[in-house]
């Protein structure tokens, strides 16, 4: 895709959020973000998610429906239940968006939960929504709704983030849950599915952190195909041949976002490591529709950073020193 390079050094959009954010407020911390990535010459740029929780809490706080409970998840989530089909109070994001896109001159990126994720995790038999797929429906109109918001007010990448479809392309997929993974695929691909679509404007999915241990291409050729994403988010930190199967499934026409960099641990790669593996991307995905990435957020619950703000920066500044290796200046 002709303009790849705007968006070649990314991140997931959340970081870790200042200790002092309770004093110095959050818009003149997200300005203080902003600031920061321009100066790691990062081709994008987010609020980092300060105005939010966690990385669901763009549409859990703002869509009615939902409501919180007191218990927490193996993720370590707090639990939201549905009680009814959600139904929106205003724009989510983009009106933050909107502030983000004054304070630089590259076009912010946003990113948002899943349809699927949040239907997957909130839905309750017997309260509120008759089925996961009703719940997940009902979500994708939102979300897409939203994404149409958005690309009207300039922004031109956007992220969907569903940790739970890549445990659903193993040789031996985890139990689905509430949506099975052919009810995950129809919803993601309504939400992402723009009836207009400007030059330049990328819709992203983020299927999960890690790669199976062992790829079913059938089934990642299926989530590919089904969802017309411009742009896949893919780990891509561990050197295993589950992470180059992931890739190999990929249509040729879809950009590709590595996650070469490894956000859970504050050590730094070992830079030819990398650029061994970035090589053997290059075997079977051109390299001129790719880009690189951390393998994840930072910081996707505001109160559970995974580094410190000094190793992320290390780590941000690792992605552009092999971004610079890969593609030069020409960015």
């Amino acid at each position: 895709m002709a303009d790849t390079y705007n968006y070649r050094i990314d991140h997931h959009g959340s970081l870790v959020r200042p200790p002092d954010l309770a004093a110095i407020g959050v818009q003149q911390a997200v300005e203080d973000v902003v600031a920061l990535q321009r100066r790691l010459r990062s081709t994008v740029v987010t609020d980092g998610d300060f105005p939010r929780e966690d990385f669901r809490s763009a549409v859990l706080d703002t869509v009615s429906g939902f409501r919180r409970t007191d218990g927490t998840g193996s993720d370590g989530l707090v639990r939201w239940v549905a009680e009814s089909l959600p139904k929106p109070n205003g724009p989510l994001v983009a009106d933050w968006a909107g502030r983000l896109a004054g304070l630089t001159v590259i076009a912010p990126k946003v990113t948002l939960p899943s349809a699927a994720y949040l239907a997957a995790t909130t839905y309750r038999p017997g309260l509120g929504p008759s089925s996961a797929r009703e719940l997940g429906e009902a979500l994708a109109e939102i979300i897409r709704a939203e994404i149409a918001l958005l690309v009207s007010r300039g922004v031109r990448l956007i992220q969907l983030n569903n940790p739970l479809l890549l445990t659903q392309l193993a040789t031996e997929p985890a139990d689905p849950g509430a949506l099975s993974f052919e009810d995950a695929l129809a919803v993601e691909a309504s939400a992402v599915r723009l009836d207009e679509r400007p030059e330049g404007v990328r819709i992203g999915v983020a299927p999960g952190w890690t790669a199976p241990a062992a790829v079913d291409r059938a089934r990642a050729e299926r989530l590919y195909g089904e969802v017309a994403a411009d742009r896949w988010i893919l780990p891509f930190d561990q050197g295993t041949a589950a992470e180059l199967d992931l890739l190999r499934a990929l249509p040729e026409d879809r950009d590709v976002c590595l996650g070469v960099v490894d956000a859970t641990v504050p050590e730094l790669e070992d830079l030819d490591t990398v650029l061994a593996r970035i090589d053997a991307a290059a075997e079977v995905k051109d390299l001129e529709d790719a880009a690189l990435s951390p393998s994840r957020g930072f910081a996707d619950v505001a109160s559970r950073p995974l580094l410190s703000a000094e190793e992320q920066r290390r780590k941000l500044v690792l992605v552009e020193t092999l971004a610079r290796y890969c593609w030069g200046n020409e960015f």
